[in-house]
């Protein structure tokens, strides 16, 4: 009662908030706590200017850091809200005001125990970033090393953890009330949120996370990640190398300084397939404050608290799907999704190649530079209720940073589409993974993994029969019952059946 009490007081405030600025929708979309709705829409003023998207990107930061961290999960679920609100959100300015620099130095001096004129040589007060969760400064280490630092806000915590646990009771209200919803995964989404939130209050992770992709592009001249200073990192503090260059969109100071634009953006296109395709750990957050054109050309990027995954069976088919749209081979993009499982067996593949094409060919009919991959997945998340469609997170994320990716693609060359540039690197990779050696490695390594888990079985087994021994088959009182009728249980199945079935589960659940 407590909980229902404090979430619903909770839920007035955030209506009341999405009033202000025309963002009710929201919640009117969920159709949960209609009245809180109804009374918020009655006080509400007079309707705000702008899409209702960059209106919901307003609302969301006025009600503070867990809300602007929920509007960039909202922006990978087009799905949830339609293409054109989760492209306002992708421009949601993730920026709070800094907190005093007092703060600052007490938290280094308590992350690492000693005084910050020690890890430090000198410290900018004034930070270069402040966002919902950390902001970051400029700073000199005792050996002249130039770093960034990244410092998590006081009490960051605490103030997430309340707003989470309204999360998870909207999202099990949703999933009680509406049962048309539930393909979405409202729970497992938000369980995803909480995660990834607690990631990022993790400054480790984070390390973590900079140091795999460093290691991923380890020898690449054309891509760099800057290295952790491991010594400087903890739980609430992040120091990495400091990064000097052009922000991504920022065509003329590229210009400027010798590069050739499609240049650049033949070197993010590969980066980028490189991150998807060939290592399975992708950037999240690629928006052009994150990404940088260095003074010898290199591209780099900082922030690395939003990452997406992708295991290998996955990026063969975003891989084939892909080209088989660049390719208007609607029927085999068709064929992938029921391979992967995206699509339920039951539904009809010839509607939903023709549910394909209907979405590709206004988009691949456009100008070459003008074709956005991004927007045509967007697209086709959002026929999911026609076939009973999961939502696949990873996925989600990934055509979010596309959708970025393209946006700043497209204001530094606008001429150029990173995707037809990817498109060989894709046609290679697909060749190779798809191919007859590629089935053969995969097979062989298959082999291994089933040997590598035969000592573990052959114990398991070893147990269950140890168990079996000592205790004895154990049966059902319905199979006893099924020794009275002639020889059968009592949904007419015979004995000898129903204990050869009973021992082939026993052996599944071993191996």
């Amino acid at each position: 009662m407590l909980r229902l009490t404090r979430n619903l007081l909770r839920l007035v405030g955030i209506a009341r908030a999405l009033a202000r600025h025309d963002a009710l929708f929201l919640l009117e979309r969920l159709d949960v706590a209609p009245i809180v709705v109804m009374m918020a829409r009655a006080t509400a003023l007079r309707r705000k200017p702008g899409r209702p998207g960059q209106r919901l990107a307003r609302a969301l930061v006025a009600l503070g850091p867990t809300f602007i961290k929920l509007g960039q999960m909202l922006a990978t679920r087009s799905d949830l809200l339609g293409e054109e609100i989760a492209a306002d959100l992708t421009e949601l300015q993730d920026r709070l005001a800094p907190f005093p620099y007092e703060q600052v130095q007490q938290i280094l001096e308590t992350e690492f125990g000693q005084p910050l004129d020690s890890l430090f040589s000198s410290f900018d007060e004034t930070p270069v970033a402040a966002a919902s969760i950390a902001q970051v400064h400029f700073a000199v280490t005792p050996e002249g090393r130039e770093v960034a630092v990244k410092v998590l806000r006081p009490n960051i915590e605490d103030a997430f953890e309340r707003d989470l646990d309204l999360f998870r009771w909207l999202a099990e209200l949703v999933e009680a009330t509406r049962p048309e919803l539930r393909r979405l995964k409202p729970a497992e989404s938000v369980r995803t949120f909480e995660e990834t939130v607690h990631f990022e209050m993790d400054l480790r992770f984070e390390a973590a996370a900079a140091a795999e992709m460093a290691e991923n592009f380890d020898g690449d001249p054309t891509f760099w990640v800057p290295e952790v200073d491991w010594r400087r990192t903890g739980q609430r503090v992040l120091t990495t190398e400091r990064v000097y260059g052009c922000r991504f969109d920022d065509r003329k100071a590229i210009v400027a300084a010798g590069h050739d634009p499609s240049e650049v953006m033949t070197l993010a296109a590969g980066a980028f397939f490189n991150q998807v395709f060939r290592d399975g750990l992708f950037h999240g957050d690629l928006h052009p404050g994150n990404m940088f054109v260095q003074r010898d050309g290199t591209l780099a990027v900082v922030d690395f608290g939003i990452m997406g995954r992708l295991d290998k069976t996955t990026a063969r088919h975003l891989g084939e799907m892909l080209l088989a749209f660049l390719n208007r081979d609607y029927r085999r993009a068709a064929e992938i999704h029921f391979e992967a499982g995206w699509v339920p067996a039951d539904q009809s593949v010839e509607s939903f190649t023709q549910a394909c094409r209907s979405i590709a060919e206004p988009i691949l009919g456009l100008p070459q530079n003008e074709i956005s991959m991004a927007r045509l997945l967007a697209q086709l998340f959002r026929i999911t209720e026609y076939f009973q469609m999961e939502a696949q997170p990873q996925l989600l994320l990934l055509q979010k940073t596309m959708l970025v990716a393209e946006g700043g693609g497209r204001r530094l060359n606008p001429d150029t589409n990173m995707w037809l540039l990817a498109r060989p690197l894709i046609e290679d990779w697909v060749i190779d993974n798809l191919g007859p050696q590629a089935k053969v490695f995969d097979a062989i390594e298959d082999l291994s993994d089933s040997l590598r888990r035969l000592p573990r079985t052959l114990s398991n087994l070893e147990t269950a029969l140890h168990n079996l021994s000592d205790q004895g088959l154990r049966v059902h009182p319905e199979t006893l019952r099924g020794l009275h009728d002639g020889g059968q249980t009592r949904g007419g199945v015979p004995l000898w059946v129903a204990i050869g079935l009973a021992g082939a589960l026993m052996l599944a659940i071993v191996l």
